[in-house]
């Protein structure tokens, strides 16, 4: 073995001057630790994010440095980049249209944590990794180059890369907390997952078919995302529910807010409960009431 500079920084190659790329651990019946989240009630209220921010700032991964926090205060080539730093949870909305359906999808986009990360085997000096014991894919910072291998192998734009440190940086599931025993059990927990106030976001073993975060994928047909790239991601999203009582803006009111249709019917016995009289008020409820 020998020294090659890479990126102004030294790492490990074999001696026919390849680069030695990083092994994943054998397969084994060990925890799967990872995450379930739920698209039907995420909200899209950026806690989770905000909360893993604060979080991590000072753990494991920290600090996440923020540059051009509040916008126009930094420019690249004349151009406003608007702000931006290290985020390792980002949340993304979508319109989506179904038989002249229209509803806001928010979709909460984080490091993986895959059986098979492209982003670990090609790391050619083994800061990133992934461990045996419950799964976790982690990036050791005091071996990582910063060459960017990783962000370009990940289908799921998971990789963070730290313009101040040099080193690429990512969900770590918390595990400077979820195996801190100075906390109650009960907050032994992602911080996004703590934080979530609509209970989106659910955390355990996936690889005990027993376990609630199993059980959940079951019943609600959990699925990964795109599972055509073979990478075999640990967290699993749960599809939107669809609507019974889609919204229809041809549907006719009367005087007092109350629609002419089937929902009318359903609604009718908690709006005369409510004594709603105004029609902007019983149009309200009526849509909260779906």
């Amino acid at each position: 073995m020998r020294l090659t500079l890479i990126n102004r920084k030294l790492f490990f190659a074999s001696e026919k001057n390849k680069i030695v790329m990083t092994s994943l651990p054998k397969k084994n019946d060990n925890p799967k630790l990872g995450l379930v989240i739920d698209l039907d009630v995420c909200v899209g209220c950026h806690a989770c994010a905000v909360n893993c921010k604060e979080w991590n700032a000072g753990g494991h991964s920290g600090p996440l440095t923020d540059w051009n926090t509040y916008s126009g205060s930094e420019k690249h080539n004349g151009q406003d980049d608007g702000a931006w730093g290290v985020w390792f949870n980002r949340i993304h909305s979508y319109e989506v249209t179904e038989n002249q359906d229209s509803r806001t999808v928010h979709f909460p986009r984080s490091c993986l944590h895959c059986e098979e990360p492209a982003c670990v085997t090609v790391c050619p000096t083994g800061a990133s990794y992934k461990r045996e014991e419950d799964g976790i894919v982690l990036v050791n910072a005091d071996t990582c180059i910063g060459c960017k291998l990783c962000s370009w192998a990940c289908p799921y734009g998971a990789r963070e890369y730290d313009h101040t440190d040099g080193v690429m940086k990512k969900c770590t599931l918390c595990i400077d907390r979820i195996y801190n025993e100075n906390l109650e059990e009960i907050d032994r927990v992602p911080a996004c997952v703590s934080t979530c106030p609509t209970n989106a976001r659910h955390f355990g073993d996936l690889n005990d078919p027993n376990s609630a975060v199993s059980k959940l994928v079951e019943d609600r047909g959990g699925y990964d995302l795109m599972p055509e790239m073979g990478y075999s991601p640990t967290n699993k999203y749960l599809p939107p529910r669809a609507r019974e009582n889609s919204y229809n803006p041809d549907r006719k009111f009367n005087s007092e807010g109350s629609d002419f249709g089937e929902r009318s019917n359903k609604t009718s016995e908690s709006n005369k409960n409510l004594d709603i009289k105004n029609r902007l008020l019983r149009w309200v409820d009526i849509a909260l009431s779906r």
